[in-house]
């Protein structure tokens, strides 16, 4: 097991967990790093299965509101409502965001018929630095549909190689590496003089 040194404290932002469909369990990365990490919190949906893009907005705009210079950490479905919120919002109050393995919303199947609300999937330069992580062999995003969102969003863009959904099911655990991207993501948006 590999040691993660965690960010200095004097940079260190309010983390907000994203999850997409039906939440991340308990041995998912994101469940990990809210507990290791004492600034995380997890943005809570009201319906987890049947995702509303609407309510789900509101819930991430609201613990936006309550963390402001948040880094959104954000999986699959999470990274399209990270980038509806910020159309919404213009990215008020959020510091930067690291999209884990974005789900294309545009997709065919029956995963695809409950993501239709948050459909198409906004393209615009995000208004906040992000870095966007993807796999050749992800389920639910092709690597090129995954690199065109980061150009379209302006996110450094990390090719993770055949990584699955970078989820439990493709052994990505508390997720080490990820982490360190998570650092560097910080210290590249730590106020000046900070």
């Amino acid at each position: 097991m590999s040691f993660v040194s965690p960010p200095d404290s004097a940079s260190d932002p309010p983390i907000l967990i994203v999850p997409g469909l039906y939440n991340s369990g308990p041995d998912h990365w994101q469940s990990h790093w809210e507990r290791a990490l004492p600034n995380a919190e997890r943005v809570d949906q009201v319906d987890w299965e049947r995702p509303a893009l609407g309510d789900w907005t509101i819930s991430l705009a609201e613990a936006v509101r309550g963390r402001p210079g948040a880094i959104l950490v954000a999986h699959s479905l999470g990274c399209a409502l990270v980038c509806h919120l910020a159309q919404v919002t213009g990215g008020r109050g959020v510091r930067g965001a690291l999209l884990v393995a974005p789900a294309d919303v545009n997709r065919e199947g029956p995963a695809g018929r409950l993501l239709i609300g948050f459909s198409p999937i906004p393209r615009p330069r995000l208004p906040f630095p992000s870095l966007v992580v993807a796999s050749r062999d992800d389920p639910y995003v092709a690597i090129d549909r995954a690199e065109a969102f980061a150009r379209g969003w302006g996110s450094r863009f990390v090719d993770l190689g055949r990584a699955g959904h970078i989820n439990v099911d493709s052994g990505h655990g508390a997720w080490p590496r990820g982490r360190l991207l998570l650092n560097e993501l910080i210290r590249a948006t730590a106020p000046a003089g900070a």
